[in-house]
């Protein structure tokens, strides 16, 4: 099974792929200096695999090396993900 995690600036998403197809999705707007994560969801023949934290850790990895905005976590799911791995941390203070 390969995975990937890639940006879709003209919907305002991160989308995880697995082998191919659309496994979920990170739906986020801008905001000035800030990306605010609204929205994390995983297609429900693909939850239970542990997919929705690697579609948070591609999405922030990408917020990381594209740019230098803010995170802001409405996400109930990207707020917790940040809590749980502290080496994000930095990414709510930029």
């Amino acid at each position: 099974m390969a995975s990937e995690v890639i940006h879709d600036p003209a919907m305002h998403r991160y989308e995880l792929l697995v082998d191919g197809v659309q496994a979920g999705i990170s739906d986020y707007q801008l905001r000035d200096d800030q990306i605010v994560f609204v929205h994390t969801e995983i297609d429900p023949t693909f939850r239970g695999q542990g997919l929705a934290g690697e579609l948070a850790r591609g999405a922030l990895n990408l917020v990381r090396a594209e740019s230098e905005t803010r995170v802001v976590a409405k996400c109930e799911f990207i707020s917790r993900f940040i809590g749980e791995n502290p080496e994000y941390r930095d990414l709510l203070t930029r």
